[in-house]
């Protein structure tokens, strides 16, 4: 008969386990090319009505509308927002 013991690390396992988590979390986040209005208005956390009043018509805000849906590229949408987050602080 083979007698087989493992020792398992806790915390290493855990921690291991909480970084392969936040890679694939981060990973699916640049997954997407581009965000609908849907989900623009959760990653931002503001209504479609608070977009449209503080930065929907900004001339550098990115959006494209095909047909009748609004598309914004992920990328340069995330970067607009952050440096419109920045800017608001200023005022």
């Amino acid at each position: 008969m083979l007698d087989i013991s493992v020792n398992v690390d806790e915390e290493g396992f855990k921690d291991l386990l909480l970084e392969k988590v936040e890679e694939r979390l981060k990973q699916v986040d640049f997954d997407l090319v581009f965000w609908d209005r849907k989900e623009l208005i959760r990653r931002t956390c503001l209504s479609w009505n608070t977009i449209q009043e503080y930065f929907f018509h900004d001339p550098r805000f990115p959006k494209f509308k095909v047909g009748s849906k609004w598309i914004f590229p992920a990328t340069e949408t995330r970067e607009f927002l952050l440096t419109w987050l920045r800017e608001q602080n200023k005022y």
